[in-house]
């Protein structure tokens, strides 16, 4: 159970095909680490498991030797979760694959907008599994390898072992490009402590600051942002690009702001992450975004030592950045005229 919420956390685990998703989901479910995890996935067969570590199967739920459970998603996820929920005793924590859906919006999506799972599990994060030795080509060519990236917490860089250090180092700077913020573990065989994917709490923004350190200090002035899109210009598809301003914001106008900005463009708008500093407010603000989906919630108070400054990454397809700056900087609180 998550240490702060009495809420069962649940990573989305997705991935371009071959990547090694399959993997990471056997061992979770055949590994000896004494916790009880669900494990949902598209089509049980794709996950090969050994009958040997079956213990009881109903249609959908097959218990696992080592006292986690896999299920099958052929209908309805919420219904699956809901399920769950009932079974006595528990998990330490639900795992949901998705093979087979590009998009790893619509499962994350979920724990947004149904009120029963919203109120007794929270996504802990989303973990995308990336082949190093063909992601380059997959994120030249295929759209859903590049949003797979994007929508990563968590980017495990598999099948290491294949690669040299110069071509990892590449590999790596190209996530970067396009999504800034993701943490990224490197693994062989999908070998990963799952202490290093489970549990994060990646998705809530509380680990931002810890993963990525600079995420408040690029560029710190209004109009200084990170130009990913300069890099990113060969890339017409998914592209980030963050917006800074040390002047506090007026929430008043921010946040009908930022609703305008979900419904105009939130097709294309894959994630966006954003801690922000409101007027006359002692705490941070932490804003997320799912494609129209958004939400956000005030986190601790602002440090005495630390610079108020809000912050926002967007990523997405062909995001207007121009106008989307020009709208954040209008959100701008007034400054009171000097004397």
């Amino acid at each position: 159970m998550d240490m702060q919420t009495d809420k069962t956390p649940v990573t989305v685990l997705t991935g371009y095909l071959g990547a090694g998703k399959t993997t990471l989901l056997n061992r979770i479910l055949s590994e000896d680490h004494g916790r009880k995890y669900a494990v949902i996935v598209n089509e049980f067969g794709e996950v090969g498991i050994d009958n040997e570590l079956v213990v009881d199967a109903d249609e959908e739920i097959f218990e696992m030797n080592n006292g986690c459970i896999c299920c099958t998603v052929r209908g309805d996820l919420i219904r699956i979760l809901s399920g769950l929920m009932k079974r006595a005793g528990g998990f330490d924590g639900i795992i949901v694959e998705t093979t087979g859906l590009a998009d790893p919006a619509p499962v994350a999506q979920t724990f947004f907008v149904d009120d029963d799972i919203a109120e007794r599990l929270k996504l802990d994060a989303i973990v995308t599994v990336a082949d190093a030795r063909h992601l380059t080509d997959e994120l030249g060519r295929a759209p859903e390898a590049q949003e797979q990236i994007a929508f990563g917490d968590i980017v495990l860089v598999n099948k290491t072992d294949l690669v040299g250090e110069d071509e990892l180092a590449a590999i790596e700077a190209r996530i970067r490009q396009i999504n800034p913020t993701a943490k990224i573990v490197r693994t062989t065989r999908c070998a990963v402590p799952l202490d290093a994917i489970l549990g994060q709490s990646a998705f809530d923004l509380d680990r931002i600051l810890e993963d990525a350190p600079d995420f408040l200090h690029q560029h710190g002035h209004d109009h200084a942002h990170h130009r990913h899109d300069d890099v990113n210009r060969h890339d017409a598809h998914v592209t980030s690009f963050s917006l800074v301003t040390d002047t506090p914001l007026d929430p008043e106008k921010f946040f009908p702001w930022m609703q305008m900005i979900a419904q105009e463009f939130g097709i294309d708008l894959l994630r966006m992450k954003g801690i922000l500093a409101f007027k006359d407010d002692p705490k941070r603000y932490v804003a997320q975004a799912v494609h129209m989906m958004l939400e956000g919630d005030h986190q601790r108070p602002w440090r005495e030592d630390e610079a108020r400054v809000s912050r926002m990454v967007f990523i997405g397809r062909n995001l207007p950045r121009d106008i989307i700056e020009d709208g954040f900087l209008k959100c701008r609180a007034a400054q009171p005229a000097m004397a």
